[in-house]
């Protein structure tokens, strides 16, 4: 089975969730409504499915592959990219006045949800370039963006994030490459970069490259980082591409997943190209506030990848339900003749709801998101737009850390409904599995998101937004008490003891970070899975009070079993997930002692 965009939960979600109305009513956002995002969601389905989607497994067995220094991608990347930048994908959320399609992020998330679910190893590409535009529309000289963005949003030209280097890791303090000024205003970059995601690949024409790097005289640590704008290609006057610059791939990874995105070694000054020794890049802002412009497209990229976690769930998820509806295997438990499809096995139904609630949750959560990073940044009053910003910086490490985190559960969960069939490789299960792992590593481990989380998201105000957006949950429950209806109440009582256990782990953390830190930072990641869970449960609360007033409103067009089938999915998350917060909450509060009771030789 192959991949089908799941397009009414997405437009569901949007509407009653994300409140994409409300989104339109932005400035510049005015034709972004309803009808705008049904028709750019049906258009990016039919890429995605048919285009994408079928090179999802041939990139799985015959990935990328380096000779002589040129890499050369899986067949058919090259043409499906090609199609990917003619049909404006690349520029969904990105300004017109550079080629892009000026769109909000709320209809730019689905769309690269269904990208990753398509084929997570090309969407790789797309994503990188997103956050290089977003560095230079945030940092970049005038000239660096007329030269550069409507290239990238063509995609003629694809961007790299030049971070980690072999001593450095996550601790970006100890980068070493070096930049240094030549006469012309221009730097001569020398280092080794490493983990580069497409830094080297035949899809596009040229690659630029940002690079963090120290000048000679820069302050130690990560004071003094400065960001370069390196082309693989030097960029002429007029636009057309020059000499070929010294900035090299020495070898690409052998990975466990993700296969067919080449992610290269890449060294700078080798004296390998046209230009001498030393790549040749340009300042991108000031120098040492390098660091500050680079997190601009970390956290662009922190969201992606948590999207990317949803979209390899429901890829995984989709396609375990196709073959539990085939797979016949034992008589049905009630009792039965002969043997039955395996989704009528309690158990086999139970992963499948699992997959499906954790799915659903996490997607709304990642929408609604997106819908306040909108709010964020186009909306007139100056402190709406400083209050969803908050938001939407306080919910990015819960949707990069706890939609990556689950997309393992998820995934491994696609393989148990296989049985043994899941563990061999041509059923297709195992490449979810796979290729999900790396999700919670790169671009922060799930450890580095719940620090911030802790850190500079909730300690730092006093919990000021956590407990703001706990307050919204109390609203919630209030409005589900008031129905009258059984299945809404079961999901109230859930919710209510969710939204304790996030107030007692958030009044925990904020008086013991300054008393005693470590026993903070202890329960950081339990920290972060609670707050995925209960402001996921919270979403899925609110689509099943929707649902349960579009089914009471019977209008016509209402799709009965989609809207029953989402307050049943609510119910499952508020019994089966929700219900874990009580004892994430009891770990944060009193597991630090357990978790450094060991001395270091004791392990």
């Amino acid at each position: 089975m192959s991949y089908v965009a799941p397009l009414k939960d997405m437009m569901f979600v949007l509407e009653h969730l994300a409140d994409l109305p409300k989104v339109a009513e932005l400035p510049g956002f005015e034709d972004a409504g309803l009808d705008t995002a049904q028709a750019v969601l049906e258009e990016g389905a039919k890429f995605n499915q048919d285009v994408l989607a079928p090179l999802n497994w041939n990139g799985d067995l015959k990935p990328s592959s380096l000779s002589n220094g040129v890499v050369s991608t899986t067949a058919g990347f090259k043409e499906a990219f090609r199609q990917f930048g003619e049909g404006g994908w690349q520029g969904v959320q990105h300004p017109a006045e550079f080629g892009g399609q000026g769109l909000p992020k709320a209809i730019a998330t689905p769309c690269i949800e269904m990208l990753n679910s398509a084929n997570m190893s090309f969407a790789l590409c797309p994503l990188l370039t997103d956050g290089a535009i977003e560095a230079l529309l945030t940092a970049g000289s005038d000239e660096q963006r007329e030269r550069f963005i409507p290239n990238l949003i063509s995609g003629k030209w694809t961007g790299t994030m030049n971070l980690t280097e072999p001593q450095a890791g996550s601790d970006l303090a100890l980068v070493r490459t070096k930049a240094t000024r030549e006469a012309d205003g221009t730097y001569r970059i020398f280092g080794q970069k490493i983990y580069i995601t497409y830094g080297e690949h035949d899809m596009a024409e040229n690659i630029a490259h940002l690079v963090l790097a120290r000048t000679p005289d820069a302050p130690e640590g990560v004071k003094g980082i400065s960001l370069f704008l390196v082309p693989k290609y030097l960029v002429n006057a007029d636009g057309s591409l020059g000499k070929r610059n010294d900035v090299w791939c020495a070898s690409i990874e052998h990975k466990l997943g993700i296969k067919a995105s080449p992610t290269a070694v890449l060294i700078y000054g080798d004296d390998k190209g046209d230009v001498g020794k030393g790549a040749i890049g340009t300042l991108i802002g000031e120098e040492n506030r390098g660091l500050e412009y680079m997190f601009v497209m970390m956290n662009a990229a922190r969201f992606a990848v948590g999207v990317q976690g949803i979209s390899v769930s429901e890829r995984a998820y989709q396609k375990a339900v196709a073959y539990a509806r085939d797979r016949v295997q034992s008589r049905d438990v009630a009792g039965s003749s002969g043997s039955v499809a395996i989704i009528r096995h309690p158990d086999v139904r139970r992963m499948l709801m699992s997959m499906r609630a954790q799915t659903e949750a996490a997607r709304a959560l990642a929408y609604v998101a997106a819908s306040a990073c909108d709010a964020g940044h186009y909306a007139p009053d100056a402190e709406t737009r400083k209050q969803n910003m908050a938001v939407y910086e306080y919910l990015v490490p819960v949707v990069k850390g706890w939609s990556t985190e689950l997309s393992l559960e998820v995934t491994s969960l696609g393989v148990q409904v296989h049985g043994g069939m899941g563990f061999i490789e041509e059923t297709g299960a195992a490449q979810y599995y796979r290729d999900a792992r790396i999700l919670p590593i790169y671009e922060g481990t799930t450890a580095i998101q719940a620090n911030d989380l802790i850190g500079r998201k909730t300690a730092r105000d006093g919990g000021a937004i956590a407990k703001a957006l706990i307050a919204q949950i109390g609203n919630t429950e209030r409005a589900l008490a008031g129905t009258g209806n059984g299945e809404l109440e079961a999901i109230r009582k859930q919710l209510a003891a969710g939204r304790q256990a996030l107030e007692s782990a958030v009044q925990f953390i904020v008086g013991s970070y300054k008393s005693d830190v470590r026993a903070a930072f202890a329960g950081s990641v339990p920290y972060l899975k609670l707050t995925g869970i209960v402001l996921g449960g919270w979403q899925m609360a609110r689509a099943a009070l929707v649902a349960s007033e579009l089914l009471a409103s019977n209008a016509p067009g209402t799709d009965a079993a989609f809207l029953k089938a989402k307050i049943g999915t609510a119910r499952f998350f508020a019994d089966h997930v929700l219900s874990q917060a009580s004892g994430l909450a009891a770990s944060i509060t009193e597991g630090a002692t357990g978790v450094m009771a060991l001395a270091e030789e004791q392990f």
